[in-house]
């Protein structure tokens, strides 16, 4: 079977950092390897989507959240990279339960 570029897409990016369920700006950074630049472009994508939310957990102190759309949306791109046999097999860091409000 003929393999395609190495480089990641765009829905495998916003998977990787939806698959962390909760975490900070620099663990997301570091798991999903991109730059700084790259890290507030997508998360402003899925902040303005409703997929992350935004939890204070004091000044300056702040992490990222999946919600329960971003989950219903990490199940979608997971199932098309499953069907174009694209998906490596990687579950999310925190149990669903605790993300879905």
């Amino acid at each position: 079977m003929e393999k395609l570029d190495k480089r990641r897409s765009s829905l495998e990016i916003i998977a990787d950092m939806l698959r962390l369920g909760e975490a900070g700006k620099t663990e997301i950074m570091y798991s999903v390897n991109m730059s700084y630049f790259q890290l507030q472009k997508y998360l402003n994508f899925l902040l303005e989507r409703g997929l992350i939310d935004r939890v204070a957990l004091g000044n300056p102190s702040v992490t990222y959240r999946v919600t329960k759309k971003g989950l219903g949306v990490l199940r979608s791109i997971d199932g098309v990279l499953e069907a174009l046999e694209l998906k490596e097999t990687l579950e999310p860091h925190s149990s669903e339960e605790n993300n879905e409000r």
